[in-house]
């Protein structure tokens, strides 16, 4: 596609609007460096940011005397973004309010693309990656697959979840239960449940407990009703199927965390039904697929791409069934995509 060409006149109105926002975000910076210069700040402590909204975010007490309070903070002007499950150091104001003065370091990070397609980051610090999938909509292995590679490089324990296994006795969707079982039998963690029926919550609050999570998957399978039944008093907004695509609507529009009773946390991300990889290297993606790793490095190229290469490990592991077809797919579909070294 050719590049687009901007008018004079469209260079100055972006030129424009820029400098508006960064007039509006340097005020803002100039009132808090002001309240703190002038004394009206609390001492340090630790917090964590559980909600972002804009230019502000929640942020929950951690430490101290006022651990567990939620205020709503501003953040310093030499501070990155920041997103949902950072660690933070900040101070109170005396207006039930904060600024941000620190960022501690990042243990994890998740990336989403944004709707120009560039990379950001949507949560941190978590270490369970929840894949939620359901007979509805309709759910593809390569998206799965996507979430799986995902995890891998971004060193996060997967779990996937089939919500709405009361429609497995549908014979449309009784292959599915296989489908999960062979993805358990290449050493992920499976669970299938029904949030609307209840069989097999318990068994996820368990793998909830003790862990920073994090629930993704395709608009519609069910993320919004898990965490209701889970967490009865959000009461989060659940969006029905659309008539038209029969796939789900975005209902969460901001990420946010939420803790459970019984230990661990939930961070709750807005619905995506693309999983950008495109910022991961070829060798990254090999990796991401577990069963590929015992048979790299044993091509008769080293520059293979196990496409149709003579002499490569990967295919013949899969006319030997030491790997799916479908896996392999996904694979393929997946490198198409990214950028090679």
């Amino acid at each position: 596609m050719a590049k687009r060409h901007l008018t004079r006149r469209q260079n100055w109105r972006i030129e424009k609007i820029q400098d508006e926002r960064s007039v509006r975000a340097a005020r803002r910076a100039d009132m808090a460096e002001e309240s703190l210069l002038g004394g009206d700040l609390g001492s340090e402590q630790e917090g964590l940011v559980i909600a972002h909204f804009g230019v502000q975010v929640d942020v929950e007490a951690t430490s101290g005397p006022q651990a567990g309070l939620v205020r709503r903070c501003n953040r310093r002007a030499n501070l990155p973004a920041l997103v949902t499950g950072d660690k933070v150091v900040w101070r109170a104001d005396n207006q039930n309010g904060g600024v941000i003065v620190a960022q501690l370091p990042r243990r994890t990070e998740l990336f989403r693309p944004d709707h120009r397609g560039q990379l950001k980051p949507v949560a941190a610090n978590i270490d369970r990656l929840i894949i939620v999938f359901a007979p509805l909509p309709t759910p593809h292995s390569n998206l799965i697959d996507r979430y799986l590679v995902a995890a891998e490089q971004a060193g996060l324990e997967p779990l996937l979840v089939l919500n709405k296994a009361d429609l497995l006795d549908q014979a449309d969707f009784a292959s599915l239960r296989g489908w999960l079982d062979d993805y358990a039998k290449l050493g992920y963690r499976t669970l299938c449940l029904s949030a609307d029926s209840g069989d097999g919550l318990n068994a996820l609050r368990q793998e909830l407990q003790d862990h920073i999570n994090v629930f993704v998957g395709q608009s519609g399978v069910g993320k919004s009703s898990l965490i209701n039944v889970l967490l009865p008093g959000e009461d989060l907004r659940v969006g029905p199927l659309s008539d038209a695509t029969n796939k789900g609507m975005h209902t969460t529009t901001t990420a946010k965390l939420f803790h459970f009773p019984e230990g661990g946390d939930l961070v709750d991300s807005p619905g995506i039904r693309e999983f950008g990889l495109t910022h991961i290297t070829h060798d990254e993606l090999l990796e991401g697929f577990i069963e590929f790793r015992p048979f790299l490095g044993h091509c008769k190229f080293r520059d293979c791409q196990h496409l149709h290469e003579p002499g490569c490990a990967l295919l013949a592991a899969v006319e030997r069934g030491d790997i799916s077809a479908t896996r392999m797919r996904s694979y393929r579909y997946i490198l198409s995509g990214i950028t090679k070294p």
